[in-house]
């Protein structure tokens, strides 16, 4: 079972469009797939049509300790891909947490009995106690890069934290790949900063990068994903490209078969 953590501190990177689409698409190719979300935000929850105001028990309770994950995974409009839903009230619990014990690995004993080709964790834009969480539940690690002047600022810490947590309490966390989205090829600006991103993480760079596409942006309204929302578009064939990437570097690295 591959488990991955999508991360970045910065918000409004593409992290849970990646998530979802890349669960979609990993679904679509006959991977058994559970999307955690854990960003109190609960966009991946919203996005992929869940009725929030529905909902008995979310991650919150799981890590509270008080249900066990099983019993709070539910199953999506989208065949293959199940969900462990947030409110925001987890952020209620992560402070809760500060203070509790194994604090730091709720979520990875959580996870652990389940059973999934492959966990995708939906982390929140901030290096918290829910990422430090998702981090050591994790055995790798995507990394969403805007397209914009400030991509690189703050990556710093982020690489910071995932080195220390690989040094002292999850030595197999390694980083599965950097992508880039919101790429615009018309400016001379994306180009500058898609050279500097390979220059920071030489052969983490997903060749496929995600374009700024309004399909993309419409399709988590509609509560689902671009493939099935207009499979045709060009966010959705890029998601579609990258994950065929992000399965292959799994493969080499045998996570699956």
């Amino acid at each position: 079972m591959a488990v991955i953590a999508i991360t970045n501190q910065k918000g409004g990177v593409g992290k849970t469009t990646t998530t979802i689409n890349v669960a979609f698409y990993m679904a679509k190719a006959g991977k058994r797939v559970l999307l955690v979300d854990g960003d109190p935000q609960g966009n991946t929850t919203s996005g992929l049509g869940v009725e929030k105001q529905k909902l008995e028990a979310t991650l919150a309770d799981v890590l509270a300790g008080n249900v066990e994950a099983k019993d709070v995974i539910r199953a999506t409009s989208v065949p293959g891909v199940d969900l462990l839903p947030s409110l925001p009230q987890l952020a209620d619990v992560e402070v809760q947490l500060a203070a509790a014990d194994k604090r730091f690995s709720r979520l990875k004993l959580a996870l652990e009995p389940l059973a999934y080709d492959v966990i995708l964790i939906d982390c929140p834009p901030s290096l918290s106690l829910l990422t430090v969480n998702a981090l050591i539940a994790a055995d790798r690690i995507l990394l969403p890069v805007q397209a914009e002047f400030y991509a690189l600022e703050g990556l710093g810490q982020l690489l910071e934290t995932m080195k220390l947590i690989k040094e002292r309490m999850n030595a197999k966390l390694d980083l599965l790949g950097v992508v880039l989205t919101m790429y615009d090829g018309r400016t001379t600006l994306s180009q500058q900063v898609l050279d500097e991103v390979k220059k920071h993480f030489p052969g983490k760079v997903f060749e496929t990068v995600i374009p700024r596409n309004v399909r993309l942006a419409e399709a988590p309204s509609h509560g689902v994903p671009v493939g099935m929302y207009d499979k045709w578009s060009k966010g959705a064939r890029a998601y579609k490209t990258l994950t065929k990437e992000i399965m292959k570097r799994l493969e080499e690295a045998g996570q699956w078969q």
